[in-house]
């Protein structure tokens, strides 16, 4: 036998073995070794492209692709790869035609249509995606993925009794439990968690970091910003030598404060929308960070603390309220906006997977921390399909130190 090709076997069978042990590192080694002494064997350049994508370098899988390709063009195995790595890549126009590829050569099989179809979803083409998950739950109807893809675009198509049938098929297939307890608590309208699930808001929020803006202004129509930072400077004419801009996004709300900020700091749970915002050049510092979390350690003290829009993706806030408490400076002003329940004292979630709260509960925290209510505004913070959400515009301010 010849020795090289014996060599190859060798570390190609090793590399298999740590890869399905997990040591992603070691299987790399091996199938570079592997490479070394049979150059461009398909079946290896597949494997090391899997390899790195499991190692999270998945432009890095492209290159042996495009050889493993070149020799065996019907390799349903290398589409597929080539299909996850694009699709980390956030390159989604190209990641379909791949996928629609390896279903073609393996129509049998579930997985790929799954991945398919959550690429139609990223890519917004609903309809597509649920005919996607719909033949991933046909040949297979385990799996939690395709229930929970499918639930969420029926879940935006209001067809909301099939999106609860879904959800509950995800939760009983394995699915994050915390994630389907959630959209069936905004679906039915009850039994709502007190925050959403960790992670939920981040992957929400940075998927539309790109579009936000003209998205967030020019089809919701927002503008709770506006309508706290115009009042504000009828209540405060002065400048603020401080202000925090509590889950900042990409900064629409501090680009109305910074005119009248000495020094503005930002806060937010996605990274590519503080990314935006770093884009701005408006904030002293930007910070990744849960809002409660940092709030109860930060060593920072404001003079204004602004929540524009953010509430309705918290939940409870009753830690928000002792947090912001903690870092105002006596004299200081603490402004937000959240969506309103007109019924009740508390607070609720809805089918947008979005908190309200009502006034009576905000009162209650405003005046447990310490803080006057300056002055509240109802108004329609934004649209959803062309319908006006309601909600409230509120300032409050802290007592200065008695001297």
């Amino acid at each position: 036998m010849d020795p090289a090709f014996e060599l190859a076997r060798q570390h190609f069978v090793d590399g298999i073995a740590c890869f399905e042990a997990g040591r992603f590192d070691d299987a790399e080694v091996h199938f570079l070794a592997s490479l070394q002494h049979l150059p461009g064997r398909p079946s290896t350049l597949v494997n090391l492209a899997a390899t790195r994508i499991r190692l999270g370098r998945p432009a890095q899988a492209l290159e042996p692709l495009e050889q493993a390709l070149s020799q065996r063009p019907d390799d349903a195995e290398a589409w597929s790869q080539r299909g996850v790595a694009l699709s980390q890549l956030g390159r989604m126009d190209e990641a379909v035609p791949a996928l629609e590829r390896t279903t073609a050569l393996t129509p049998h099989l579930a997985g790929p249509w799954l991945l398919l179809g959550q690429a139609r979803q990223q890519l917004n083409q609903p309809q597509a995606a649920l005919a996607a998950f719909d033949r991933a739950l046909a040949l297979d109807a385990s799996l939690p993925d395709a229930w929970g893809g499918r639930g969420a675009i029926l879940k935006d198509m209001g067809q909301v009794e099939a999106a609860i049938q879904s959800f509950e098929r995800c939760q009983a297939t394995g699915g994050d439990a915390s994630m389907c307890s959630f959209f069936l608590a905004s679906l039915r309208g009850q039994g709502a968690p007190s925050a959403p699930p960790a992670g939920y808001i981040a992957s929400l929020f940075d998927h539309y970091a790109d579009s936000f803006d003209a998205h967030l202004l020019g089809v919701l129509r927002y503008q709770a910003h506006e309508a706290l930072v115009h009042k504000l400077a009828e209540l405060h004419p002065g400048r603020f030598a401080s202000a925090l801009d509590l889950g900042c996004g990409t900064g629409l709300c501090g680009a109305l404060l910074a005119p009248r900020v000495d020094q503005l700091d930002g806060i937010d749970l996605a990274p590519l929308m503080l990314e935006k915002a770093r884009e701005r050049g408006l904030y002293r510092q930007l910070m990744h960070a849960d809002l409660a979390a940092h709030l109860s350690t930060t060593e920072q003290r404001y003079e204004l603390v602004v929540a524009a829009d953010v509430f309705p993706y918290v939940g409870a806030l009753e830690a928000v309220f002792a947090g912001v408490r903690r870092v105002l400076l006596p004299g200081g002003w603490f402004c937000f906006s959240t969506e309103l329940q007109e019924q009740g004292t508390g607070l609720s979630l809805g089918r947008r997977q979005s908190y309200a709260h009502s006034e009576p509960y905000l009162r209650e925290l405003a005046a447990g921390h310490g803080l006057d209510w300056r002055h509240s505004q109802r108004l329609a913070i934004r649209e959803d399909q062309r319908r006006p959400i309601q909600g409230m515009a509120v300032h409050l301010s802290l007592p200065p130190a008695r001297t």
